[in-house]
This record gives C-alpha cells, structure tokens and sequence, in this order.
C-alpha cells in the first residue's frame, strides 16, 4: 500500500506538469491578452501605456520565458497577481474554494442518495415497470446538459412559484447554515442531477452481476431472507465499481460546478475562471485550471485507496 501510495504521488507532479503547459499554450493562442480586454473596455490608454503595461507584466517576454516565471513562482505557493484587479490570485481561489468545495459535496450527496437506492431497486425489479422508468431516469440525467437544467429550475420555482432564492445570493455556511443550505440545494441538484444517473446506471449493472453470482443463491438456499441477500452481500460486492464511478465523478463536479455557478451566480471558483477567461486574466486562469486539476488527482487517488476498505480482497503491492 505505501509503495503504491508514493508511486501515486510522484505521478502527481508529471500530471500537474503537462496541465500547465496545455492550458499555457491555450490561453496563449487565444486572441488578445489581458491589456487588449482592458482596452475594449472602457480604458482609455495610448500606445505607449499599453506597451508600458506589456512590459511591466511580462507579456513583451518569449513564451518559454513567460512560462517559466510563471511555473518557478507556482512552485513558491505564487499564482501571480490578477492583471485587472491587482490581487494575489491563490488568496482569491481559496476564498471562494469553500462554496465550490460545498457545492460538489452536496451533489455528490444528493446524486448518491438518489442513484444507489434507484439501481438496486432496478436490479432487482429487472424488465418491470421500476426497471424501465429507472433507465428512462438515467437517459434524460445523461442527456441533459447542467445550464438547461439550471436554467429550467430558475424559470419554473424562482420566477413562477418564487420559492426558489435569487440568483446570486450567497450566505456563508458558519453565519446561517439554513439560509446557506436553501441558497444551494437547487444547485447542487443542478449539479448532483447527472452524477445521480451515472452512478444508477452503475449500480444497476453491477447488482445485476452480483444477483447472479453462486454465492447470492447459496445464500437463498441457507434460508436468508431477500433483504439479507441484497443489502448484505449483493450490494457489498457491488460497491467497487460504484466508488469508482463515484470517484471519478466527484472530480469531474468541480468542472460541472463552473456552468452551474455562473447559471446561479454563485461566487466560487469557477465563476471565478469563467471571468478570468473572458478578461484573458493568464494567472486567474493558469492558477484556478492547476488548484482544479490538483484535486481531481487528490480525489481520484482518495478512491482509489477507498477499493481496499470496500473490498479487503484488493490489495496494492
């Protein structure tokens, strides 16, 4: 396990590494820089102070070079400076972190406590009504996109019946944990709505395996009764696949947080790249891609390491 654990590790600097270069030569072959937004805007500069504020952040230097500042400053905790507002940028990522961070918990909450019971009750009622609206259930979640559904649920329950709060309001969760819970429960079921058919799906594939496996009617023969066999042994077994996919997903919620922040207005970190990308903030975006990056990895390592607490026959050698 602890060779498996450093092997893990030091994989995570090479990932890290090529990341950082792809979203560099992408946010660089982007039209413009940030001192060509500012422009557009409504900033009156001449020439002269624009090649001066070129210079000054380095955007008159090659690109290796560029980079290099820029990743020898990253490896100090250094993320640069925003271009537009002046502020350090990890300051400004790890205060927002914390909404974006309870978001995908509360997704991940939701989408598990609605995709497991859904697959299992589909495995077991296989071919029958249940089975059949179950899949239709993981069909419209896989092919709904996040901003349709975000949009939809703003439109019906805020602007028809008003219970839903508006967009943009945001409560921290240690001054009203009710108000907090009320402002995001829409979108972390925005969020959560997807991941809650994928992992349907995965749990109903998988208890379907294990419904069929010789020690499911063993058990039957020994007098167990139904419930026992299911939730004992058949959704046990089952588990690997489904905290993979759980695994997996979780991840990929910080990049599904980004459409859902900006459809609600939430102040977190990927309404926070969404803007830095429209400003070509080049550290806004370098920075909150990396920070993003970083937990993906750390997630899907901490699924990983979750396979042999499921299931101790796993074992990292």
């Amino acid at each position: 396990m602890q060779r498996y654990l450093t092997q893990r590790l030091i994989a995570f600097i090479p990932t890290l590494f090529g990341i950082s270069i792809v979203i560099f030569i992408v946010m660089r072959l982007l039209p413009g820089d940030a001192i060509d937004a500012m422009v557009g805007t409504s900033f009156k500069l001449t020439e002269a102070q624009i090649a001066a504020l070129r210079e000054y952040f380095g955007f008159d230097k090659p690109l290796p070079e560029q980079y290099w500042i820029w990743l020898t400053s990253a490896l100090r905790g250094d993320f640069g400076f925003s271009v537009r507002s002046g502020a350090p940028v990890l300051p400004e990522i790890l205060a927002r972190f914390p909404l974006t961070l309870e978001l995908a918990i509360l997704a991940m909450l939701i989408a598990t406590a609605i995709g497991i019971p859904i697959g299992v009750l589909a495995a077991v009622k296989r071919d029958s009504y249940i089975d059949i609206a179950g899949r239709l259930f993981a069909l419209i979640g896989l092919a709904l996109p996040n901003f349709w559904m975000g949009t939809l649920i703003i439109l019906v329950l805020s602007v028809a019946f008003g219970i839903l709060p508006n967009s943009g309001d945001y409560t921290d969760f240690v001054k009203d944990p009710i108000a907090n819970l009320k402002q995001l429960l829409f979108p972390a079921l925005t969020l959560g709505f997807a991941f809650s058919a994928s992992i349907m799906r995965t749990t109903r594939s998988s208890m379907l395996e294990e419904l069929r496996q010789d020690y499911a009617r063993t058990a039957r023969g020994k007098g167990l009764k139904e419930q026992a066999v299911i939730v004992g042994h058949c959704l046990k077994n089952a588990l690997i696949p489904i905290i993979t996919i759980i695994g997996l997903e979780t991840g990929y919620l910080f990049g599904g947080a980004i459409i859902v922040e900006e459809v609600f207005a939430l102040p977190g970190i990927g309404r926070f790249l969404l803007n830095g990308i429209a400003q070509r903030d080049y550290a806004i975006v370098q920075g909150t891609i990396i920070f993003i990056a970083f937990n993906f990895v750390a997630i899907n390592l901490i699924a990983d390491l979750a396979y042999a607490f499921a299931n101790p026959r796993i074992r990292y050698d």
